[in-house]
């Protein structure tokens, strides 16, 4: 029975490493073209990625500019496009082992920020006693259960970067409303001050004829 144990924690422990793969997660300022690689190991595997436009270098005005995204195989195969996007979160099956590569094109005039996020997960049992009748069920579950934790982790993420978005265009808005307010009631002091100078010379006149 002890053995068994043993064997048991030594299988569970070799799921769960095996099943964590390299992440990228990346926030990065654009002005024309990045392009990042991740490496994916197993063919197979299913990648997952997900870009929030944080926000845009211009504080005059508020624009809702976005950026294209082509992510490319080891080969050079387009395998995702996107264009003038603002977030998306997706997926995708590599149809090949190697790096892939995601570049983004930023079209607008301004600088913008992006907060980037990329993980491939492969999941193989590397010791065989993980392949007994009553010990695999439990693995499977376990193997399920951290790659659940994984993706809530994962897409919290991307929401916390979207509400961050939502946040910096409120409060462009806001400095846009204020100053266009500040504007017009510039506008208006100096037009009345106009009828003012305009009214008062026509009663000099009036007074000197």
């Amino acid at each position: 029975k002890e053995m068994k144990v043993g064997l048991s924690k030594f299988a569970t422990a070799m799921v769960i490493f095996s099943s964590l793969n390299a992440v990228l997660g990346i926030r990065f300022v654009i002005d024309r073209e990045d392009c990042f690689s991740h490496n994916v190991q197993y063919e197979g595997d299913r990648v997952q990625a997900s870009f929030v436009v944080i926000k845009i270098d211009t504080s005059w005005q508020y624009t809702n500019d976005g950026v294209d995204l082509s992510v490319k195989g080891p080969s050079g195969e387009t395998i995702k496009e996107f264009h003038d996007m603002t977030s998306e979160i997706f997926e995708f099956v590599a149809r090949d082992n190697g790096p892939h590569r995601f570049c983004f094109t930023n079209k607008s005039p301004y600088h913008e920020t992006i907060d980037f996020d990329v993980h491939s997960n492969h999941v193989h049992f590397t010791d065989q006693h993980a392949k007994d009748e009553h010990l695999t069920p439990l693995l499977d579950q376990i193997t399920k259960l951290e790659h659940a934790l994984f993706n809530i982790q994962y897409e919290q993420h991307w929401l916390e970067a979207q509400t961050e978005r939502q946040a910096i265009v409120s409060n462009a808005l806001s400095s846009r409303t204020l100053h266009k307010a500040i504007l017009e009631s510039m506008a208006l002091m100096g037009a009345s001050a106009l009828q003012v100078y305009l009214l008062r010379r026509l009663f000099e006149r009036k007074l000197a004829i």
